[in-house]
């Protein structure tokens, strides 16, 4: 367990250290004119953030309820929106010719694709937005939250690092803790009625689930840091996104590897957090690690789908 932890630390201390080197590196040889780009690119969010703060006369509650619920929602159904013509149709090819499961969801039973659209509707409207009531009130405690003045672009990376961090150690515990027999039986099911996930299914969950795990780990983060609406807005529709593509079934290129994740809807016991470096700590991907899912997942940086060039091996007869 000692060595693991060295390991764990060895592994995020490589990560760390290697984008505080290249962050430092690119901040010391940018050029002039790029530096008077971003600093044009900065004032044209500033202004836009002013028109928009005009727009609803500074009504805090109502660029909350912008910022922290329709962007984001917006974000979700449109991204999704695109996989789901792709389930049901299995087009563009383009998209579905990377798929990970191969001959499932091809296409996806459209029963099953109902109930899970309305229970994830239901789950934002009678969960997710609720719960920004209580989130409002903490926010205007903080007192930045509506500032007109925006965050600097460095101040939001770190931030971003931090809400990512905190989502990581809530996440990967809750998800475990509803594993648990009972907690499965009773609530967390109800997620993995699909072995082959899709976009959608990221905020298919039991209500209980749906606050413990999927909306507690990405609201605690903003609500410690007493972020920006902006920032919220922006972590909000990213964390959203960022499920989105892990439970989407395929692997395109350019995306982050869903391929974590996918495992463990296949396989229910192993990889349970986002990043993997808690899995690692405690062996909860020792099975994912010994698979050609594992050898698949990385950043896809070609056209060729990692199925073709890493396949499963073929299964032996009866």
């Amino acid at each position: 367990q000692e060595e693991k932890l060295r390991d764990a630390v060895k592994i995020t201390a490589g990560v760390l250290g290697t984008g505080l080197l290249t962050f430092t590196l690119l901040a010391n040889t940018v050029p002039w004119y790029a530096q008077s780009a971003w600093e044009i690119s900065g004032q044209f969010w500033q202004t836009t953030w002013l028109q928009f703060y005009d727009l609803f006369e500074g009504n805090e509650w109502t660029i909350f309820l912008v910022g922290a619920a329709v962007v984001p929602g917006l974000a979700f159904w449109c991204f999704n929106g695109i996989f789901i013509v792709a389930d049901l149709t299995g087009k563009p090819t383009f998209i579905t010719r990377y798929r990970i499961q191969l001959g499932k969801n091809d296409p996806v039973d459209t029963k099953k694709l109902r109930q899970a659209i309305l229970l994830a509707l239901c789950n934002q409207f009678f969960v997710s937005f609720p719960m920004l009531v209580p989130m409002f009130y903490v926010m205007k405690w903080w007192g930045n939250t509506f500032s007109k003045e925006l965050p600097t672009f460095h101040w939001f990376l770190v931030e971003l690092s931090i809400f990512t961090l905190i989502e990581e150690i809530l996440f990967y515990y809750t998800h475990r803790l509803v594993h648990l027999p009972l907690l499965y039986k009773h609530i967390h099911k109800k997620h993995h009625e699909w072995t082959a996930p899709i976009g959608v299914v990221s905020i298919y969950a039991h209500p209980v689930e749906h606050i413990l795990s999927n909306t507690l780990p990405v609201m605690t983060g903003p609500m410690i840091m007493g972020s920006h609406i902006v920032s919220i807005a922006a972590w909000f529709s990213l964390a959203l996104i960022t499920t989105s593509i892990s439970h989407c079934g395929y692997h395109l290129p350019f995306l982050p590897s869903p391929e974590f994740h996918d495992f463990h809807h296949l396989k229910f016991n192993q990889c349970y957090g986002v990043l993997g470096v808690l899995d690692y700590l405690h062996g909860t991907d020792r099975v994912f690690r010994q698979t050609n899912a594992f050898k698949r997942h990385r950043v896809l940086l070609s056209l060729t789908p990692l199925s073709e060039s890493i396949p499963e091996a073929p299964k032996r007869a009866e």
